[in-house]
C-alpha cells in the first residue's frame, strides 16, 4: 500500500476543525502519539529517505517502516505497519530487539492528534489536526491506496485541501522538522 499524504503548517487549528466537522458526521478521535525513531547501522535513513519507528498510543504499540518518498507534490511512500502486543514491556523489548540488530535511537517525537475520517471519491481520508511538540501545528491529509490508484487519490487530496482552504504544503516529515529545530542533533 502507498501512503499518500499532504501536510500543511497552520497558525491555529480551530478554524480547520470547524470546517472538518461540517464535512463529516463522525466525531473526531483525540489521542497522544509517542514515536521513537531508529536508524540502521548499514545505511543512514536520512540519506535513503526511509523511516523506522515504534509508535505508542496509550498501551498500544506499532512498528512502522516507511520507504523512500516518490517525487511529486504529495508525500507518497510505501508504508508497512505491524501491530505489536500492548504494554510497556513490549515496547522495551522491541527497542532492545532493534538495538541488538544494530539499530540506534534517533529521536522521540510527541504529538497530540485529533483524527477525522471522511469519504471522498471512493477513498477513506484521514484528516489529522496535529500539535507536534517542538515543531508546531499542522493539518495532515492522508489516503492509503494501492499504487494503481495513486493519481486518483492524489486528486482527491488536492481537492479536499482546496475545499478546506489549506495552502503551502510541506513534504518534510515531523522527524525532519524536529531535527532541524534541534540543529540536526539526535536524542
Amino acid at each position: 500500500m502507498l501512503e499518500i499524504e499532504m501536510k500543511f503548517p497552520v497558525e491555529a487549528l480551530p478554524s480547520v476543525r470547524e470546517k472538518l466537522l461540517s464535512l463529516t458526521a463522525d466525531p473526531p478521535v483525540k489521542r497522544r502519539e509517542e514515536d521513537q525513531y531508529f536508524n540502521a547501522s548499514d545505511r543512514d535513513f536520512a540519506d535513503t529517505d526511509e523511516a523506522l519507528r515504534l509508535r505508542r498510543i496509550g498501551s498500544a504499540n506499532f512498528a512502522t517502516y516507511k520507504g523512500p518518498r516518490a517525487a511529486g507534490d504529495t508525500k507518497t511512500r510505501t508504508e508497512i505497519e505491524v501491530c505489536l502486543r500492548e504494554g510497556d514491556e513490549t515496547a522495551i523489548q522491541f527497542e532492545k530487539f532493534l538495538r541488538c540488530l544494530g539499530f540506534r535511537p534517533v529521536a522521540k517525537l510527541q504529538k497530540d492528534r485529533e483524527i477525522f475520517h471522511l469519504e471522498r471519491g471512493g477513498f477513506r481520508i484521514e484528516a489529522c489536526l496535529d500539535c507536534v511538540a517542538g515543531v508546531g501545528n499542522f493539518v495532515e491529509l492522508e489516503i492509503l491506496a494501492p499504487e494503481e490508484q495513486y493519481q486518483a487519490a492524489r486528486r482527491v487530496l488536492l481537492s479536499l485541501a482546496d475545499e478546506i482552504g489549506l495552502k503551502n504544503p510541506v513534504t518534510l516529515s515531523y522527524l525532519e522538522m524536529l531535527l532541524d529545530a534541534r540543529g540536526g542533533t539526535t536524542e
